[in-house]
């Protein structure tokens, strides 16, 4: 793909982003003029990259919705939640296009094109746009341009800013001739032609434009009649009109919208046109006759505010225009825009080095050598940094998947006729991106069947004494080395008759079964499995759940579900942090070695004789259940000389693996087990050890759960023979 086409997709992803976040924002808070004017640049950028990249058909539809957005910002046009919800609309399509956008000769389906179309004929409907006149937009006046003293706020002139777009030449306009054209109907006062944008001579391109004006203009006549005459370059150009008598405010607005960062103070008030070039030189003249007077002379600003060529209030949002230029640029040069393949290609040499290392330190044991091992543990040390570093690289926060629910929820909740309302905690907890990436999906299932299934209506909810509105939670945060999501709601809970009626009628369960809460909730989970009396668009069909569990335990998580029947249900994902590299315990049984994730181990005790062949055993008064790994796994050979319990935890369960030897921590490096292994019980993964030998990850959550399992069997034989 043409890299600039892919700068210009990921760039409009993360606006596309901004425009949602901004929007519903502005639901909440009406017509914020801060939130429009955001949501104003974020889709002048996007038109402007359309630009340059030459995706018309974006373009082209931008520029309508960029249209409405002046409105609104002119405060010409209120917006409701009928326009909001078209903005909406428009912002899908924004994305809809944006698919056909890596391929420069590929283009959108007609169908497409005509929902744009349908659009695009709303958008005109709300802002009133016409078709200008051909010939009377490239008139011509040849009459002088006059200049004059101007940018007194509150004179009697319209004041036009204007940016020309690089291209316009090329598309054989004339610049000056839209400036002539609207002498021909009124006065030029005070023009000022803005050449900041020329570049040094060796790169100029003679097609290209690089100007811009301020101008004042006193007429009588309208604003839609002034736009008119720069409706062939408003494509292409950054167009902003006050009126005259503008008010204080319109100004600064004016200011801190000027699309050129690295400018002096005095530079800013100039190109807003409420400063004179004539102006702006006094008050540089003033301030340097005083550096001869006083070590540290006065700012300009002070100046041109005590001369009375400025009100202070402009003065104070052109510093802030440049403390925000600044903090930008500052920002830009922080980051860099890498590609996820070069750091999933960084994390698998830091792996193989891993490996590497751990083998010349095996090497460094075995010949005994004083010096090779201090050498050899300082390479270590340097390599377990290398991959933290490595690591954190691919570490992201969870909160770019939570922003993307807040419109899912504004949208669905309008579809099903129920007020819901989505709170969210634990943004800024971080996980690996390849995890974050599969994450999205299942999320988006329990998120959707919370609202669909969980939450009531707002009848229901009136008569049960709750809230009309319902409330639907986000959260994640660390624990014990594993990153944990929750998906929470107030709704109606799980009905545990009903649930095992239907296990009951599908062959799940038998009839006289009896099974703890927590068990009787994880049958939603089954496949095909759904208590919904009526099959919705969003959900009734016992698909979903299935496969939530089934992709978060490809992720080696665990999904587990808490519900009050009345009160509200809570179901917790358990997720690694990483799928690559994580701190392990190594352990042998027979010949062979494995490792559990060192952050799950609680600690490591001597087994006794006395407990020799039992299931549990009783650590400090609690029954702890265990696992004998050698029959577990069926490994055969002599057993070792004693028996050590290695005591893991996960999700506040614990059990205890019983092996041969504790062989300490090791560093391991996740590999995947091929297709024949997968369905493979109790096992998560392989690694490498330093002599080369392959070593098995035990699933430790798997083992608890089948140690849980052996002790319940257990106990319901000795009832039954009792």
């Amino acid at each position: 793909m043409d890299p600039v086409r892919e700068a210009f997709i990921a760039e409009c992803q993360e606006l596309l982003t901004v425009l949602d976040e901004s929007l519903l924002a502005l639901e909440k808070d009406g017509n914020n003029p801060e939130l429009i004017n955001a949501i104003f640049r974020a889709v002048h950028t996007i038109k402007g990259g359309a630009g340059v990249v030459e995706c018309r058909y974006i373009e082209s539809f931008v520029h309508v919705l960029e249209n409405l957005l002046d409105d609104a910002r002119e405060e010409r046009l209120q917006l409701g939640a009928e326009l909001i919800d078209l903005i909406f609309s428009c912002i899908d399509h924004i994305r809809a296009l944006l698919t056909f956008v890596a391929d420069e000769i590929s283009s959108p389906p007609v169908e497409l094109l005509a929902q744009g179309a349908a659009l695009h004929a709303l958008l005109h409907k709300i802002t009133g746009t016409e078709t200008a006149d051909a010939g009377s937009a490239l008139a011509r006046s040849d009459g002088p341009l006059h200049a004059a003293r101007g940018g007194l706020i509150g004179h009697d002139c319209w004041h036009i800013s204007i940016r020309f777009g690089t291209n316009v030449l090329r598309e054989g306009m004339d610049p000056l001739s839209f400036i002539r054209y609207l002498a021909s109907f009124g006065e030029i006062t005070h023009i000022t032609t803005l050449t900041d944008a020329i570049p040094p001579a060796e790169e100029m391109d003679a097609e290209s434009c690089y100007l811009g004006f301020e101008i004042d203009f006193k007429s009588d006549t309208s604003k839609e009649k002034i736009e008119r005459v720069f409706e062939f370059v408003r494509d292409n150009c950054l167009l902003r009109i006050l009126p005259p008598d503008s008010r204080l405010d319109d100004y600064i607005a004016l200011i801190m919208s000027l699309p050129e960062d690295n400018l002096r103070l005095g530079e800013i008030l100039v190109k807003a046109g409420v400063l004179t070039e004539q102006e702006l030189n006094a008050g540089l003249t003033v301030q340097q006759q005083d550096i001869t007077d006083e070590p540290a002379p006065p700012p300009l600003g002070e100046i041109l505010v005590e001369q009375q060529v400025v009100q202070k209030a402009l003065v104070e949002a052109a510093v802030s225009k440049q403390v925000q230029g600044s903090e930008r640029r500052a920002q830009d040069a922080q980051l860099i825009r890498v590609h996820a393949d070069k750091l999933d290609h960084l994390i698998n040499l830091v792996g193989e080095l891993v490996i590497a290392g751990s083998a010349v330190s095996l090497l460094a044991q075995r010949s005994h050598d004083a010096v090779m091992s201090e050498a050899t543990s300082t390479i270590s040390r340097l390599v377990e940094e290398v991959r933290d570093g490595a690591l954190r690289l691919r570490m992201v926060q969870i909160g770019d998947v939570f922003t993307r629910f807040q419109r899912v929820v504004r949208d669905v909740s309008k579809e099903i006729g129920k007020d819901i309302e989505l709170r969210v905690q634990g943004e800024d907890t971080e996980l690996d991106k390849s995890v974050v990436d599969k994450i999205g999906d299942p999320l988006m299932h329990l998120v959707r069947n919370a609202m669909d299934h969980g939450i009531e209506s707002a009848e229901v909810r009136r008569t049960q004494g709750k809230p009309e509105r319902g409330m639907l939670g986000l959260n994640a945060y660390h624990e014990s080395g594993s990153v944990v999501i929750e998906v929470s709601d107030n709704g109606g809970g799980l009905n545990r008759t009903r649930i095992r009626e239907k296990a009951i009628a599908r062959g799940l369960i038998a009839a006289n079964a009896e099974m703890s809460d927590q068990e009787l909730c994880r049958l939603i989970f089954e496949p095909g499995f759904s208590t919904a009396e009526q099959v919705s668009s969003l959900s009734g069909r016992g698909v979903g759940m299935d496969v939530v569990r089934r992709n978060i335990e490809a992720l080696r998580g665990t999904v587990d579900v808490e519900s009050v029947e009345g009160q509200g249900t809570l179901i917790r994902i358990r997720l690694p942090l990483t799928l690559a590299i994580i701190d392990g315990f190594l352990m042998g049984v027979g010949g062979s070695a494995f490792v559990v994730p060192l952050e799950m181990v609680e600690e490591c005790i001597e087994q006794s004789h006395t407990n020799t062949g039992s299931n549990y055993i009783n650590l400090r008064g609690e029954v702890l259940p265990c696992i004998r790994l050698r029959e577990f796994l069926e490994i055969g050979g002599p057993a070792g000389k004693r028996e050590n319990v290695v005591v893991v935890r996960y999700g506040g369960r614990k059990a205890g693996l019983l092996v041969d030897e504790l062989m300490g921590e090791f560093q391991t490096v996740i590999k995947p087990l091929g297709r024949i292994f997968q369905k493979l019980r109790g096992v998560a993964g392989s690694t490498i050890l330093g002599g080369g030998e392959v070593a098995l990850i035990l699933d430790v959550p798997a083992l608890i759960g089948l140690a849980a399992d052996q002790e319940k069997t257990k106990r319901a034989v000795s009832m039954s023979n009792g």
